[in-house]
């Protein structure tokens, strides 16, 4: 069996790019964040490039766990050296010299997102209709023809909250009512949605 493994290793295969195969194995893929891209040097190893940049290869080499051990052999010696004035000096880090790339990568972090979340529009079609008909009285709504999946009022509510939540389509849906001028910011919309929704 080991033989026959062996011979097959060894066979030629026409369909197969070996240089291709190599170059693909050797890679370590493509790096999707622009802004380490911008700063990756390719003549540097990847440990390298990421320790200039401030950033970790490995999380746990950095973010160690306590050892219950090691932690009370130091204050074992601490107590032991409390006379001696010898302080162990402590190992000041070294700032990396890509460090911008830290500080952008958490700007980008902090910043707000855009929350991109829609509905499908058979689904708005269905809650705008339940609105228009019915308003707030969700239990009329769970007992309307359309109401297909027999869904309940409190199911119904929540897809009409969530459909409130969302700005743009909400915003659309007031505007094409007359129930809003003109457009408005999140926030208003937010304020519109909490005034005509009932929380019970």
């Amino acid at each position: 069996m080991k033989i026959k493994k062996q011979h097959r290793k060894k066979k030629y295969l026409h369909k197969l790019n070996r240089k291709r195969m190599h170059n693909k194995q050797r890679s370590t893929g493509d790096v999707p964040c622009k802004t380490i891209k911008e700063a990756w040097d390719h003549k540097k190893s990847a440990l390298r490039n990421l320790k200039e940049m401030g950033l970790a290869n490995d999380p746990n080499t950095v973010i160690k766990i306590p050892s219950f051990k090691k932690e009370q052999l130091k204050k074992a010696k601490q107590m032991v050296n409390q006379d001696d004035s010898e302080s162990e000096e402590e190992v000041v880090p070294r700032k990396p010299p890509k460090m911008e790339v830290v500080e952008k990568l958490e700007k980008e972090a902090k910043a707000p997102k855009e929350r991109r979340f829609m509905l499908p529009k058979g689904q708005v079609e269905f809650i705008t209709y339940l609105l228009d008909k019915y308003g707030n009285d969700y239990k009329a709504m769970a007992r309307d023809k359309k109401n297909y999946y027999q869904e309940t009022w409190k199911q119904l509510r929540a897809k009409v909250k969530t459909f409130m939540g969302i700005p743009k389509q909400y915003g659309e849906y007031l505007t094409a009512r007359g129930l809003l001028d003109k457009e408005l910011d999140e926030e208003e919309i937010k304020k519109a949605a909490k005034a005509l929704v009932d929380d019970d």
